[in-house]
């Protein structure tokens, strides 16, 4: 008895740190409405506290942040409490003690507050959660694999291990959400095969999805811009999400999903709509510089003209207070709008001088595309750019950097290059791919131009270079042994030296490899063969082949794309009618609804059948129809103007394909007026034979 007495005292001191009962003290935590009344407890229990109760001090911590708004959060303040310290310190000492979850959920939250991942607590929380790796369970693992993307370790062997255990569990995983995440972690260093694998499963567990869910679809979205697949099925169903909720997305999550549609080149007509009523009723709501800019960048290209007066004279009223980024986001923006407002123009680009020495290659490339689209003229800005492009070409070796240096100062109005320079191109084509290899094309022949016309000379290494280019062009072609791999370097291909010196040679390639064709990369090679006008009977027979084969597999979102090249070539296929029709009539209207598809792809479609001389009755009188006309209306005013007119032409084309061909549809002509508004407007560079024919149309 008297011994247990003895030890009593003693077992008491010993594990006095560890309290008889750490509920109360979490409910106080959750009791607590600010950072101080929290930090006012871990100063008084610091000795006290365990590994559970640190795990919600800074869960709390965080809450509070996220419940404030961009212009309130003080992170920085929080983090540099010396009770933020202690909890730093209480979490390095006992995360050892702390479940998967705890353990992740501290790690997640102290890069939320900005501790570096070069900081001994963060090295040390990644190594335990590496060590614990495989028994952790999906929701977990999400949340870690989040935490070592915004460290951008995206090619790391442990983002590796991760990868490797979604593989092996994917069959049994039933949580989209946290797969998402997963999805978009370790996207960057996954096969082509093991990136199929997820987006059948993503869209095997869409339905039991809550359709509450945006996160989760924008992050499947963002999974298939990563790796560049625009799968129709998916898109179209993340994009029914955001649209059933669209009353709750804030200007973040617009902006973000925009973004996203652009790099996918995905394009809903219904979004569209909604997302401008939805920006429109924002512009009252912000005052602050970061939303002001985001709103401006979001809204303004689709934004009608008072809303864009309203959206310049507001960026104006707070321009002193614009960084570098949001001052180059609006100038981004302004190009995409066509803005001619000089005066905001001068502003902004005053801004990007004074910050110029601040930006990165790829963003004085985007300043100087911007300066020359939007007709800027500024002698010292310019020669400034000049300076710093050619600073940062001197000490680059990358060859992509490189070719966005050379293109950026080969745009500039004193477009010359001198042999140094000239040699830093010859000495990295050899690393280049195709894409590469076009920009540096395309800039070498701007300065030859410049020299020829300016100079009076063409220097021999100029030419030497362009030679070279061909050569090492010809090359990686002729090399190739993958369709989707040359396929992601040709399809953004443009300019005279591709069509002059590469286009037959890549025809040649596309040919040798067209096996590999499928309902995957078919709309994409024919959307090459029809931007390239090059006529290639045994592509589009394999084109069509592909069709007639995968029917079932092929969206109809890539419809227009796979006629398209057929139309402007003028080409039928063998077995012509029965291509046209299981394209038009099985897959447009037994899987899908006519009403889904934009307006101006409908146009566009009718008007390709028509060229084709195939005059579909069902989708004619849908075109011609008032609510769908009403529709086209509405798309028409988001559009850039070029583009606004090349649709109107071809609704006409097509209207007056229709009277002549099918007069037993009944369509009325009803494009006379627009004939003659045209006719008046640009009878002077019309020839005899056009200014006759537009008469008679307007008659």
């Amino acid at each position: 008895m008297l011994c247990l007495r003895a030890i009593r005292p003693f077992s008491s001191r010993v594990f006095h740190f560890r309290p008889f009962s750490f509920e109360p003290l979490i409910s106080q935590m959750n009791n607590c409405t600010d950072e101080e009344q929290i930090f006012g407890l871990i100063e008084k229990n610091k000795s006290l506290l365990s590994e559970k109760q640190v795990g919600c001090a800074l869960s709390m911590l965080w809450q509070f942040q996220k419940q404030k708004t961009s212009s309130v959060k003080n992170v920085d303040c929080i983090r540099n409490h010396p009770q933020f310290l202690t909890l730093c310190n209480l979490a390095t000492t006992k995360m050892g003690f702390m479940s998967d979850s705890t353990l992740v959920n501290v790690l997640y939250i102290i890069q939320q507050f900005g501790i570096e991942a070069h900081d001994s607590l963060v090295e040390a929380l990644v190594t335990e959660a590496w060590r614990r790796l495989e028994r952790f369970d999906i929701s977990v693992l999400s949340k870690f694999s989040s935490c070592l993307a915004d460290q951008h370790l995206y090619y790391s062997p442990l983002m590796g291990k991760i990868a490797d255990i979604v593989n092996r569990n994917l069959e049994n995983t039933q949580d989209l959400r946290s797969l998402s995440v997963l999805m978009v972690s370790i996207s960057s260093l996954i096969s082509r095969r093991f990136q199929e694998k997820l987006v059948n499963k993503a869209e095997l567990l869409f339905d039991t999805m809550d359709s509450s869910q945006v996160n989760t679809a924008r992050r499947i979205v963002q999974f298939l811009r990563n790796i560049k697949y625009r799968y129709y099925p998916l898109l179209e169903r993340c994009n029914k999400v955001f649209l059933s909720n669209m009353n709750h997305l804030d200007l973040d999550s617009i902006s973000k999903i925009l973004s996203l549609y652009y790099s996918l080149q995905f394009h809903s007509f219904e979004f569209i709509l909604m997302t401008k009523k939805r920006l429109t009723e924002m512009i009252p709501l912000f005052d602050h510089p970061a939303s002001c800019v985001k709103l401006f960048v979001a809204l303004g290209p689709m934004a009608g003209p008072e809303e864009k007066k309203q959206l310049k004279s507001t960026i104006l009223l707070m321009s002193e207070e614009l960084t570098g980024q949001q001052a180059l986001a609006v100038m981004g923006a302004m190009e995409e709008m066509e803005s001619r407002n000089l005066r905001l123009i001068k502003k902004i680009t005053s801004i990007l001088h004074k910050h110029l020495d601040n930006y990165k290659p790829v963003e004085l490339l985007r300043i100087t595309q911007a300066l020359i689209f939007l007709h800027f003229q500024s002698k010292e800005l310019f020669v400034k750019l000049r300076e710093l492009l050619l600073s940062y070409l001197k000490v680059s070796v990358i060859p992509s950097e490189i070719s966005i240096l050379v293109y950026a100062l080969s745009m500039l109005p004193s477009a010359h290059l001198d042999e140094v320079r000239m040699s830093q191109i010859e000495a990295v084509l050899p690393q280049c791919d195709l894409y590469d290899l076009n920009i540096f094309a395309t800039s070498v022949l701007r300065c030859i131009q410049y020299d020829h016309v300016y100079l009076n000379n063409i220097p021999a290494k100029q030419l030497k270079v362009l030679q070279k280019l061909d050569h090492y062009g010809h090359q990686r072609l002729q090399e190739c042994k993958s369709l989707n791999l040359l396929w992601e370097e040709v399809k953004s291909l443009k300019g005279d030296w591709f069509a002059d010196s590469l286009l037959e040679e890549t025809v040649v390639t596309l040919q040798r490899l067209m096996d590999e064709m499928n309902y995957i990369n078919v709309a994409g090679i024919a959307s090459f063969i029809s931007r390239t006008n090059y006529l290639s009977t045994s592509l589009l027979d394999k084109i069509a082949s592909v069709v007639l084969q995968q029917i079932e597999k092929i969206h109809p979102f890539a419809i227009l794309a796979i006629i398209l090249p057929f139309s402007t070539l003028n080409y039928d296929p063998p077995q012509r009618d029965e291509f046209f029709g299981i394209l038009y009539i099985k897959n447009f209207f037994c899987n899908f609804v006519l009403g889904v598809l934009d307006p101006l792809v409908l146009v566009f479609l009718g008007y390709s059948l028509a060229t084709l001389q195939y005059f579909p009755e069902d989708l004619l009188k849908a075109i011609f129809n008032i609510k769908f006309l009403a529709r086209l209306d509405s798309q028409l005013e988001l559009i850039y103007s070029s583009l606004n007119m090349k649709i109107q032409f071809r609704l006409m084309e097509l209207n007056r394909a229709v009277c002549l061909e099918c007069p037993e549809y009944q369509i009325p002509w009803f494009h006379d007026r627009f004939c003659q508004q045209h006719y008046n407007k640009d009878f002077g560079s019309m020839n005899g034979a056009q200014q006759q024919i537009y008469k008679m149309l307007a008659e």
